[in-house]
Parts: C-alpha cells; structure tokens; sequence
C-alpha cells in the first residue's frame, strides 16, 4: 500500500470554515425536512448528561486517602492566595 505524500487536505479539511459551516448547515437542514434529524426530549437529553457525568468522573483517581479529613483542613499547592515565592 502507498502512503499519499500530498501534505494538502482534501474534502472537508481542504474547505474554509465558512463553506463547511455551509455545507453541514444545509445537511441539518434537510435532516430536519425529511425526519431523520436527530432530536433531543428531556429523557434522552438527561441520560446523555448522566453518561456524561460518568465519564468524566472514571477518569479521576481510583485511589483514596485514609482520612480525607486532613486533606479538607490543608489548602492545596499552588492554591489561590498563596504567599510563598
């Protein structure tokens, strides 16, 4: 297989902004007019929010600290208001 050396940007990489905008305003458009455009109700909108949340918090930290209650009296480093240089 051969790789493309052409560093220009085809389709909708290659466009302006202004023309994509245009383009997928067109397609949202004719979505809507045919009846297959994607359409939020609020339990849709509240599970997509709820899976969202999830997500964001698998990311932290899985490891905890003993006693968290020392950590809540402690300012954090490089906290706001910090004095030392």
């Amino acid at each position: 297989m051969t790789r493309n050396t052409n560093s220009k940007a085809r389709g909708f990489a290659g466009m302006d902004p202004e023309r994509r905008r245009d383009i997928s305003k067109k397609g949202g458009i004719a979505a809507h007019r045919k009846g297959t455009a994607h359409q939020w109700t609020p339990i849709t909108a509240r599970e997509a929010g709820r899976k969202g949340g999830l997500a964001n918090r698998s990311k932290a930290p899985t490891e905890k600290p003993e006693d968290q209650s020392d950590l809540r009296a402690q300012p954090r480093e490089g906290a706001a208001g910090d004095t030392e240089p």
